[in-house]
């Protein structure tokens, strides 16, 4: 079940900090237009095949890391990661962990939820946080393997209120003793979330159990 006034209100603070950032980019586009030419267009990231890969800045989850948790995964360089003390939950999970974009130049989390011990598997976990979440479409599930762990993934479409706008979003979910665990991908919007996916596959790729 998710905690609908929590995420509300973390939607609601997300936009207000993309308000600004986008603010901020808008008038420095006004004398440099170098952000718009070092960013290439989606269609240009999707033909290159050294975009699915990013250089790794660290890892979180191991003890002593900026967010402690069941799994360990590297973070692509320049993103930072904070643990999160809010009691915001999805579906089965609860919010443990925000990784941001920001410093290293794009608008958006790899969010990490984690819940309680059980029997659910790594898909009916990920079914249940995608279901929690309202404005979600066309679905598409498929398995992954990692460091030992089999998961899930999902690439969905989000429709924003908030927004006005569809976009696309990604997650995947592994279950471990300490509990499932689910990592996030969502973005301002489309064009911002596909920039960002070598993070997420980074994250995908690396994952190892605490």
């Amino acid at each position: 079940m998710l905690v609908r006034a929590g995420n509300t209100w973390l939607r609601m603070a997300h936009v207000a900090l993309l308000a600004g950032v986008l603010t901020g980019c808008s008038e420095a586009a006004e004398g440099d237009d170098s952000r718009g030419s070092a960013r290439p267009s989606a269609a240009a990231r999707t033909s290159a095949p050294d975009d699915t890969a990013a250089s790794s800045g660290g890892s979180v989850g191991a003890a002593g890391s900026a967010c402690e948790l069941p799994v360990t995964f590297d973070t692509a360089k320049s993103w930072r990661a904070e643990a999160v003390k809010a009691p915001l939950s999805q579906g089965p999970v609860s919010l443990a962990c925000e990784i941001d974009a920001k410093p290293a130049g794009n608008i958006g989390f790899l969010r990490v939820w984690a819940g309680k011990p059980g029997a659910a598997d790594a898909r009916t976990v990920l079914e249940a946080f995608v279901a929690a979440e309202d404005g979600v479409s066309k679905e598409k599930y498929s398995a992954f393997t990692s460091g030992g762990l089999s998961g899930v993934q999902v690439e969905y479409l989000y429709a924003s209120e908030l927004l006005e706008e569809t976009k696309k979003e990604s997650a995947f979910a592994v279950t471990t003793a300490d509990g499932p665990v689910v990592v996030h991908l969502g973005g301002l919007d489309t064009d911002e979330h596909e920039e960002m996916l070598p993070a997420y596959e980074l994250a995908r790729r690396t994952l190892r159990t605490a």
